[in-house]
């Protein structure tokens, strides 16, 4: 009787994985070098395809002031929205410079205690000695339009996905392209639909600040407690008392939290909406981009840092003292909370008065300034003088030895050779699911006429996120391992996530001028900070008694991290992985601006060029596929079990930790 062949089922998991990702790598090499340059799809910059798209912008244009769709209710919409935000800018105009900046004190105090409330006054002055009285009163009037309407849209449809699982299901896929979507991606049609100014521009940053609000919502409804809920049920509460007499009470913490990052999300996007027109501190940004003035675009992307923390915060010590009250009780009594509040009103009030005597225009006094523009456009020069040779030998090198020939292989390679390749790999990592995807989004690749420019864009993708992983590793290790290190690092990861993408590529382009290795360095300086944090809070996550365990047994520190600390980590890492690359894609289209090419440079010039809006509009799309490719894929690996009976558990789909002081 024959020895009966050993199942694949028996063999072990993680094994088996790598026996069958060794054999995809050498097959598809061998078939790389026997097809290469063969069944190609070039780009043709005036594919029939996107002049079709183009007759979409011209069908809109012809139609704007006639069509009733139009004319009822984007007409509608944008004068509503518009509306808002005169009334948001005049109400901070009209209470001049004294007046915001006590009421905004004012705010602190009642809501984050005494020393938020010098934080607030703080800032708010800095605003006008930076020089940037009015440019910060107008990016706060977007954000806080931005932000009312997504809170007034996304909290309800939170609760509703906390609370249907079939909701839940549906509005899913779409938060996910939401958050995947690169912002510039739907700059064109925003501004094409609703023209350009302040409407567009809030109707964009909407678009890109919901759904942490659905997402964070949904999250603390369901995290209520389920006997809560059946007690309250078994009382006879209705749905509408258990939610809100149960629900929202306990899920209040979680709810301000989405809050937070409603409005970090929605500051993120000032610099973006500039494009379209939109005022603020974006555009003095974008004007120093154009005269590639460093100092400049840091004093102004100095304070946008400065808003985002004062906003960060704010919010952040409101929550924590929402939860103390709720777990309190009474902690602080009505009467006290009712004399704080009248005496912050009755402050702002003689603020504002006082602000009509001695500043009746609103505008800050031109005799108090303070700008870092001269030293650091000093610091900028002789960088540029002193560093450019080590910086160009970088920058060749990766260049030479990774960026090109990942390229040339993915573009050189039949284009069903890289599918079959993409699909497959997918499967192994990740299942059946996230390998149809992966088919679909390249198909739609091959669809929209964009593959060439979608496997270049993959390349840069792929190599960013693979220094960004290796740089988010390494500091998220030393992070984890070094509290002196994490807290040197801590102030250095909130300034890189909240400064405007912007404002370094300008020394980028100094020191590596304009080239996709450029566009590379922006991408990882815009990505590792949640990496970092993602690695540091996994390794910091293991139990300490497993440490001293390992420890007690006679583990190095180094055997420690790699046989530990790592692997019980897996979860964080993975999620750092997605993290990385849906950040790296979505500067995709930042660095168009700085020598990238491909998909990004096409959503650039789709954008700024009437006659390359399909190609345009056709890139973003392309960008969108990658990123929910890329994005299934990685997050599929964090629900694959890591051996026989250990699954792992999967944080949701297109979960983006982004631009937050606070951090991860």
């Amino acid at each position: 009787m024959a020895a009966p062949a050993l199942p694949l089922a028996s063999l072990e998991w993680r094994t088996s994985r790598r026996f069958w990702g060794v054999a995809l790598l050498i097959v598809s090499a061998i078939l790389f070098v026997a097809l290469r340059n063969q069944w190609l799809l070039p780009h043709d910059d005036d594919a029939e395809f996107f002049k079709s798209l183009n007759g979409l912008r011209d069908w809109v244009d012809a139609n704007r002031s006639s069509n009733l769709v139009f004319v009822l209710v984007v007409n509608t919409i944008r004068l509503s929205i518009a509306g808002l935000f005169d009334l948001l800018q005049g109400i901070l105009i009209g209470l001049t410079w004294p007046g915001v900046t006590v009421l905004a004190g004012a705010i602190g105090l009642i809501f984050a205690g005494r020393r938020m409330a010098v934080v607030m006054v703080a800032g708010f002055l800095a605003f006008g000695l930076l020089g940037l009285w009015e440019s910060s009163l107008d990016t706060l009037a977007l954000t806080l339009g931005a932000v009312v309407l997504s809170l007034a849209m996304g909290i309800p449809l939170g609760i509703l996905a906390g609370r249907s699982d079939r909701f839940q299901s549906v509005i899913t896929p779409v938060l996910d392209v939401m958050q995947i979507m690169p912002t510039f991606a739907y700059l064109a049609p925003m501004a094409l639909i609703f023209l350009i100014g302040p409407p567009a521009a809030i109707i964009a940053t909407l678009i890109y600040a919901i759904p942490p609000a659905i997402r964070i919502t949904a999250l603390g409804i369901r995290g209520v407690s389920g006997t809560s809920v059946e007690a309250a049920v078994s009382l006879g509460s209705t749905r509408w008392q258990v939610l809100r007499k149960v629900q929202l009470p306990m899920a209040k913490r979680t709810i301000v939290l989405g809050v937070n990052q409603t409005i970090m999300m929605a500051l993120s996007m000032v610099v973006i909406t500039a494009l379209i027109a939109a005022p603020g501190l974006g555009l003095d940004i974008v004007q120093a981009l154009e005269r590639v003035n460093v100092g400049v675009a840091f004093d102004a992307g100095l304070a946008i840092v400065i808003m985002a923390i004062l906003l960060d915060r704010l919010a952040t010590r409101a929550s924590q003292r929402v939860d103390v009250r709720t777990r309190s009780g009474a902690a602080e009594s009505t009467r006290q909370r009712r004399v704080v509040v009248l005496g912050a009103v009755g402050v702002t009030v003689v603020a504002v008065i006082v602000g009509q005597l001695v500043a009746g225009d609103g505008t800050f006094p031109d005799a108090l300034r303070i700008t870092f523009r001269e030293p650091v456009n000093t610091a900028t020069a002789w960088v540029e003088a002193n560093l450019f040779g080590l910086t160009n030998a970088l920058k060749n090198a990766v260049t030479g030895v990774l960026l090109n020939p990942l390229q040339t292989i993915l573009t050189t390679s039949p284009w069903w050779l890289v599918g079959l390749v993409a699909v497959v790999a997918a499967f192994i990592v990740s299942g059946l699911r996230p390998a149809i995807v992966t088919a679909v989004c390249l198909l739609g690749l091959i669809g929209l006429q964009l593959w060439q420019h979608g496997m270049e864009t993959l390349a840069s993708v792929l190599v960013g996120t693979a220094i960004t992983l290796l740089v988010g590793l390494t500091l998220g290790v030393l992070s984890a391992r070094h509290d002196r290190f994490a807290a040197v690092l801590r102030p250095i990861l909130d300034a890189a996530q909240t400064m405007p993408s912007f404002v370094y590529l300008l020394p980028a382009i100094a020191l590596f001028s304009a080239t996709r290795f450029t566009a590379i360095v922006a991408a990882v300086i815009y990505a590792a900070p949640p990496v970092i944090r993602l690695v540091e809070d996994g390794i910091r996550g293991v139990p300490a008694t497993v440490v001293e365990a390992a420890t007690a047994a006679g583990s190095t520190p180094r055997q420690l991290l790699w046989k530990v600390q790592l692997p019980m980590a897996r979860r964080s890492l993975l999620l750092a992985a997605n993290q990385g690359i849906v950040l790296v894609l979505a500067m995709v289209v930042v660095g168009g601006l700085v020598g990238a090419g491909a998909l990004g440079y096409d959503v650039i010039a789709g954008f700024a060029q009437r006659e390359d809006f399909g190609k345009g509009l056709a890139a973003g799309v392309s960008i969108v596929l990658l990123g929910v490719m890329l994005d299934r894929i990685t997050q599929g690996a964090g629900g694959r079990p890591t051996g026989p009976g250990r699954p792992v558990a999967v944080v949701p789909p297109g979960t983006t930790i982004q631009a937050g002081v606070t951090g991860a």
